[in-house]
Parts: structure tokens; C-alpha cells; sequence
């Protein structure tokens, strides 16, 4: 039985929603930040050299907004935030694994390219 056409344009949108969302500017570096543990902004925006404010806040809304990092108020207060991963967030842990082998293999090629 054959699948249904639709599947792989359903795959496909996906995917391309998935690459174009995490490629945004900076989002992997916050990802990155918070897998060492939940941070206050301030802290995020110290750990990440670069990155203005605006587009800090901008990152962090559009993560929380993907359920991919929780916004904690702490102390009853608005003013005092705290992030952390979601269970999803923290899934991203496996995909900058790969990533950093990928990077290792292609700086290994590379070296023994540059010593022919």
C-alpha cells in the first residue's frame, strides 16, 4: 500500500520550521547557556558575549513562546525572571552533541587536507 503523498510535505514543513527557527540568530547559544541549569536574564545576556538586549528578549519569547524554555517570576515579583529548559529544550542537548562531532570531523578533514 502506498503512503500518502502528503506525508513527506508534512515531513518537509516540519523540518524546514525546525532549521529555520533553531537558525535564528543566537537561539542555539541560548540553548546552549541554559543546559548548564536555569539562569536569570542577566545572566544569560553575561554568558553570551554579543548579544544585545533587544534581541535577548526577542530569542527568549520566541522560545518560550515554542514551549522549548519556562519563564519562572520569582518571589511574587514581575520584575525578577528566571529560564530553564523544558523537557524539549533539554532534548536539544543531543542535537549540539552532534553538531560538535560533526564540527570535530570536519576540522580533522580539513587539518589532514591542509598537510597534503
Amino acid at each position: 500500500m502506498d503512503k500518502p503523498k502528503d506525508t513527506c510535505s508534512n515531513y518537509c514543513s516540519n523540518y524546514h520550521q525546525a532549521i529555520e527557527f533553531m537558525g535564528k540568530r543566537w537561539m542555539g547559544m541560548i540553548i546552549y547557556t541554559l543546559l548548564s541549569g536555569s539562569k536569570r536574564y542577566n545572566e544569560i545576556l553575561a554568558n553570551i558575549p554579543g548579544i544585545s538586549d533587544r534581541l535577548l528578549t526577542e530569542r527568549l519569547n520566541d522560545l518560550v513562546e515554542a514551549k522549548l524554555v519556562n519563564k519562572k517570576f520569582l518571589e511574587s515579583s514581575t520584575k525578577k525572571v528566571e529560564y530553564e529548559l523544558t523537557a524539549s529544550g533539554i532534548a536539544f542537548k543531543e542535537v549540539i552533541g552532534s553538531l560538535q562531532k560533526w564540527i570535530e570531523i570536519c576540522e580533522i578533514e580539513k587539518q589532514s587536507q591542509d598537510s597534503k
